[in-house]
């Protein structure tokens, strides 16, 4: 019971993650659950069985494993299930399931402790926002803190409770009836009713859906977020898609002749993608260089902040060989540690585990998947620079692109193992497996900052977030793996390409499989004109950061683009049920912070966390009820679905 905040979010962070690309932190899920918890249970337990006192900081450690315990759910979600889909691993997930539990484990801590040299930079210096974080950390010392802290904390716990009862529930039952309580295909409908050109509506995504994670996630993201991300849609699927079809660009597959205008335009099963792609694949592209652009130009308009980063992490080495040499980085006083030594991470503790961790990995890499140690320790230091991107989107965003910085790990030993002349399957597997390494220390390189920026507001122990990590990762090894087997084993469609729709869209795999067998061809199969729409993004991504960096203040950086967000967008189509559904709930959060402020923190982001984990727990029940063959596929109703066909 005392686990279960992060075992929870172990198992939401793989749904969401086959739902949507995406996960969210478990920052304030672990904060209020975990607190609803060990606070009575406190009290209750003598001391030697775990009672005592439980303050801020104690509550700060459980929020730190339960974030740590989802931050390998993406392997899961990207690599992973292209590589099935590829054939390049063995039958099945139950049969690699060792394999999959020793990769994930090798690559389990490598993020975590090279991150701890950068708290000075990114939280100490930079002073990044982590929105979620900063919002975990006011959450928290609402829930200890004051006079009223007890009425408080009981009325919080209470609303994530009931926000989570609701959010469970209604996914559970939605299945059995998804075209009315889930997803409203409104364009459908109205095309039923005799109105045949509104089916465009429904062929590019533009359906409703009732998701209270996404609503949720609405209500913490920053209106930027959900605005960028809403209109990366309507550029992508309601703007370009329809004009490339028109042109003869870019192709759909009717759906079936008893429904005249009813087109897939997201079937990613391609035999010509050059001369005849599906404008799902067309858009990789487009949306991969705009995320990567955006990480690159976030990073280099704050290089010198990045070599600041270098300096401080050379500074244990340096006084060793030379003592009382102190590098001139330290006479900036926004860098002094107000930390007290013995609860700072020491070099010994984070060098040593980097270490470690990096042995751990080549010997795994090369004993369970036959790649050169060599590649590995290079993939391993190139997870690193691309840890600062993800860091950067993190700390400013709350939007962590680390999908798309697996795949550019992907696009450089992919070049890597074509110049060595290796088959196309080998050469496949081994992008991918670099890939994920650089996505897993991204994802928790990020998730450990954003935790240490909690810990720096509350006072606690970096060293101790630390510890906590180490836990919550070593649950997410085990628990992320296992669920990966009960999706697969209750959604064969994740790992398959047999089929064009499928209950978890999982688009990051798209992605992946795309990038993938792009490296290993003898030629890029990018369309030319997808070609050329992602270099003039990329320019415009560019030089827009350069603009906003060189002319405009801080506090007006908001009115510009989140191109992550719009990235996402592109890749994710044509799906447009998250952006509305996330824009609804800024939407809701904006309206609700101007009306009643005091309302808001008190229950808003309670009602969030318990919406996006209540979800996710709801998926896994489902997948359960689809294993025993009680499901809404089986026992459900396709009123209000497409063609009436079950469409949950």
């Amino acid at each position: 019971m005392v686990c279960s905040p992060f075992k929870s979010y172990a198992l939401t962070s793989v749904y969401l993650g086959l739902k949507t690309g995406w996960t969210f932190g478990a920052s304030l899920f672990g904060s209020i659950l975990g607190f609803a918890i060990l606070k009575p249970l406190s009290k209750a337990l003598p001391e030697k069985f775990g009672g005592g006192y439980f303050g801020p900081k104690e509550n700060v450690c459980v929020q730190s494993a339960a974030t740590a315990a989802g931050s390998l759910g993406l392997l899961f979600t990207s690599g992973f299930p292209a590589a099935y889909q590829l054939g390049l691993l063995g039958s099945s997930p139950t049969a690699d399931f060792g394999r999959l539990i020793t990769f994930t484990f090798a690559v389990a801590y490598i993020g975590i402790f090279f991150t701890m040299p950068l708290r000075r930079l990114y939280i100490l210096k930079l002073k990044l926002v982590f929105p979620s974080s900063v919002a975990a950390a006011f959450t928290i010392r609402s829930l200890h803190v004051g006079k009223n802290a007890a009425a408080v904390a009981m009325k919080k716990t209470w609303t994530l409770v009931i926000a989570f009862l609701i959010a469970i529930t209604w996914r559970v039952i939605s299945e059995y009836a998804p075209g009315i309580m889930w997803d409203w295909h409104w364009g459908y409908w109205f095309y039923k009713a005799g109105w045949h050109g509104i089916i465009g509506a429904e062929n590019w995504g533009w359906i409703f859906e009732w998701t209270p994670a996404f609503i949720g996630v609405g209500l913490l993201v920053p209106l930027n977020a959900s605005v960028s991300f809403a209109s990366g849609a309507v550029i992508a699927w309601g703007i370009i898609g329809p004009a490339i079809v028109a042109a003869g660009v870019a192709f759909g597959t009717p759906m079936s002749p008893d429904y005249p205008g009813y087109v897939n335009y997201s079937n990613m099963i391609l035999d010509d993608p050059v001369n005849a792609p599906s404008p799902k694949y067309w858009f990789i592209w487009p949306g991969c260089m705009c995320l990567l652009c955006a990480s690159v130009g976030e990073i280099a308009a704050n290089y010198k902040s990045l070599l600041a980063s270098f300096a401080m992490m050379l500074e244990p080495i340096i006084e060793k060989i030379r003592p009382n040499k102190h590098l001139d980085i330290n006479k900036d006083g926004a860098l002094l540690d107000p930390v007290p030594l013995n609860e700072q991470t020491p070099f010994w503790l984070w060098g040593g585990g980097t270490v470690l961790s990096t042995i751990m990995c080549m010997i795994v890499m090369k004993y369970q998947f036959d790649q050169n140690p060599g590649i590995t320790l290079l993939a391993i230091i190139i997870a690193f620079f691309f840890s600062l991107i993800g860091a950067e989107c993190a700390g400013r965003v709350s939007v962590i692109p680390v999908t798309t910085l697996g795949n550019f790990s992907q696009l450089i030993f992919g070049g890597i193992s074509k110049g060595a002349g290796q088959a196309a399957a080998v050469n496949q597997l081994n992008n991918g497996l670099t890939g994920m390494i650089a996505l897993a220390a991204s994802e928790q390189c990020a998730d450990m900052l954003g935790d240490l920026k909690t810990t720096h507001l509350l006072g606690a122990s970096p060293r101790v977030q630390l510890y906590a990590q180490m836990v919550g990762a070593l649950v997410s090894i085990f628990l992320s793996a296992g669920m990966y087997v009960v999706f697969t084993k209750a959604y064969p469609c994740i790992n398959e390409l047999s089929t064009t729709t499928c209950s978890f869209p999982a688009p990051d795999v798209g992605a992946w499989r795309a990038v993938s067998i792009a490296v290993s061809a003898p030629s890029l199969p990018i369309p030319k004109t997808s070609g050329i729409l992602s270099i003039v993004l990329g320019v415009v991504v560019l030089l827009q950061t350069f603009v906003k960096y060189k002319f405009f203040t801080p506090d007006k950086h908001h009115w510009f683009p989140n191109w992550n967000a719009l990235g996402i967008a592109f890749i994710l189509g044509p799906l447009c049920t998250y952006p509305m559904a996330m824009l609804f709930g800024s939407i809701v959060a904006f309206v609700w912070r101007k009306r009643a402020p005091a309302h808001f923190q008190m229950f808003g982001y309670a009602i969030a966390a318990g919406g996006i984990a209540g979800e996710g727990l709801g998926g896994i029940v489902n997948a359960v009820l689809q294993i025993a063959g009680v499901s809404g596929a089986v026992k459900g109703t396709a009123v209000g679905c497409p063609m009436n066909a079950y469409c949950g």
